[in-house]
């Protein structure tokens, strides 16, 4: 996951609220719309490349959700805002993609802003990108930052196969289905998250390497950005269940309880990995300092061993014409000898003192 935590806003200095400018990563493929309109009975899906007038809204009991991929097209959003009557504010809010996760009410329509995170098709790693959900009185719109992807594709096949109950509610069950799915994608990263830190956890202990480290470094890395994604999640879900929107139903509302259970799960969850990549690399720097503690005793060690050696080298290396035992027979035998006791002596003595 490469994704900043603070997004560049200085092109956005000194502009009135609400002025449309994109802020996040520059993209260059066309923005893909999606429009599906389903009842119990019907089912109609069209995609677009462009907004060249106002989509049609079928009277209810019908649902329209449309679905933006790339929200990089200021004029998209503002064609999309002027048709479904959205405030400038809001508008703005799409266009800034670093925004936490938040709710908020307008007059006839609700605002909500998630981090939606799932693994990258392309490549190891996660793809952390915005988007926004705003609920009018018979429609949905979902406005993504159109990166690889997104985490919908079950709520599409069960409005294709008219299965569980989104076909049969109102649009309020499918802004609820939108959100769940966002919430409910992190329990397949955090599981993933858990193999990698359980896998990590034997490999600190046995053989760390920088390799380690770096792999560690990620994962810390991921956890925050997932409790940077969470923990405003848990606000969010909490608004959404206890203050009162006509645009939400009694019967919908009861359902965010659910959600709001499965965000508490997620962040206990995050919380104990975070605890316990702290501890690894606490420990994976103990095991470094430990290695090159041992490293160095074994060095001093032979160090050690060699000093008196050296002396008596030394000693008996010098060019002196009359030097005792020069001419002995068993000079050189018992110069051995007394480097070899020498050298059995101090390991006992190291053995002793249970350095060795």
């Amino acid at each position: 996951m490469t994704t900043k935590l603070v997004k560049e806003r200085s092109k956005k200095a000194g502009l009135p609220p609400g002025s449309l400018i994109h802020i996040g990563e520059k993209h260059t493929e066309p923005v893909k719309i999606s429009v599906t309109t389903f009842s119990e009975t019907e089912f109609e899906e069209k995609e677009y490349d462009q907004i060249d007038g106002c989509i049609p809204l079928k009277e209810k009991p019908s649902v329209t959700w449309i679905n933006v991929e790339g929200v990089h097209n200021p004029q998209v959003i503002e064609k999309l805002g002027t048709c479904f009557g959205l405030h400038p504010l809001l508008m703005e809010d799409v266009l800034n993609t670093d925004q936490r996760p938040k709710v908020e009410f307008y007059e006839n329509r609700l605002f909500v802003v998630l981090r939606m995170i799932y693994p990258s098709p392309r490549k190891n790693g996660l793809i952390n990108e915005q988007v926004s959900v705003i609920l009018g009185e018979n429609f949905v719109l979902s406005l993504q930052e159109g990166k690889e992807g997104d985490v919908f594709d079950p709520i599409r096949d069960q409005i294709r196969a008219n299965r569980g109950r989104i076909r049969k509610s109102g649009a309020d069950y499918l802004a609820y289905a939108l959100i769940d799915a966002v919430v409910d994608s992190y329990f397949a990263i955090l599981e993933h998250l858990g193999g990698e830190i359980e896998a990590m956890e034997e490999t600190v202990l046995k053989n760390p390497s920088p390799r380690t480290l770096q792999i560690l470094h990620r994962l810390r890395q991921e956890m925050i950005y997932l409790r940077k994604s969470l923990w405003p999640l848990r606000e969010l879900i909490n608004r959404l269940e206890h203050d009162e929107s006509p645009l939400i139903s009694h019967a919908t509302m009861l359902y965010f309880r659910d959600i709001y259970d499965h965000v508490v799960q997620e962040i206990d969850t995050v919380e104990t990995y975070r605890d316990m990549l702290t501890g690894m690399m606490d420990i994976y720097l103990s095991s470094v300092s430990n290695r090159i503690n041992e490293v160095m005793k074994v060095l001093t060690i032979i160090a050690t061993i060699f000093i008196p050696l050296t002396f008596l080298a030394g000693v008996y290396g010098m060019n002196f014409q009359y030097f005792p035992e020069v001419h002995w027979r068993w000079g050189y035998l018992v110069f051995w000898l007394i480097c070899l006791s020498a050298t059995i002596g101090m390991l006992i003595f190291f053995r002793r003192k249970k350095w060795i």
